[in-house]
C-alpha cells in the first residue's frame, strides 16, 4: 500500500468551500480510481489555510500512472484547482511499522 500525501495551500477564507469541493471531489472521481484504498484530509489548526490529503493507493502506479494520466485527473483538478493558493507538494510513502 502506498500513500500518498499531499500538502494543498489554498487562499485565505475559502474554507468550507474548499471542504465541500474536495468531499465532492473525493466521493465524485478519486473513490471510483483504481487502487484507490481510502483517503482523508486534515485542515491546520496554526494555519487555517493548510490541508493534508491522504490517499492510500495500492499500488504507487494506481496514482501515478492510472489516475494522473487519465481523465479523471483533469476532473480532480477542475473541482479543487481553483481554491490552490500554489500548486500542492505531493510525496508518496511506503508502510515501515504500525502501531494499532
Amino acid at each position: 500500500m502506498i500513500l500518498e500525501l499531499a500538502d494543498i495551500r489554498i487562499q485565505p477564507g475559502q474554507q468550507a468551500a474548499f471542504e465541500e469541493a474536495i468531499q465532492r471531489g473525493l466521493d465524485t472521481v478519486i473513490r471510483s480510481a483504481n487502487g484507490f484504498q481510502g483517503a482523508k484530509v486534515n485542515r491546520g489548526i496554526e494555519s487555517p489555510e493548510r490541508y493534508v490529503l491522504q490517499i492510500l493507493w495500492a499500488t504507487l502506479e494506481d496514482h501515478t500512472v492510472g489516475f494522473r494520466q487519465s481523465p479523471a485527473f483533469a476532473e480532480w483538478r477542475a473541482i479543487v484547482g481553483p481554491f490552490f493558493a500554489a500548486p500542492p507538494q505531493v510525496e508518496h510513502f511506503e508502510l515501515v511499522t504500525k502501531v494499532s
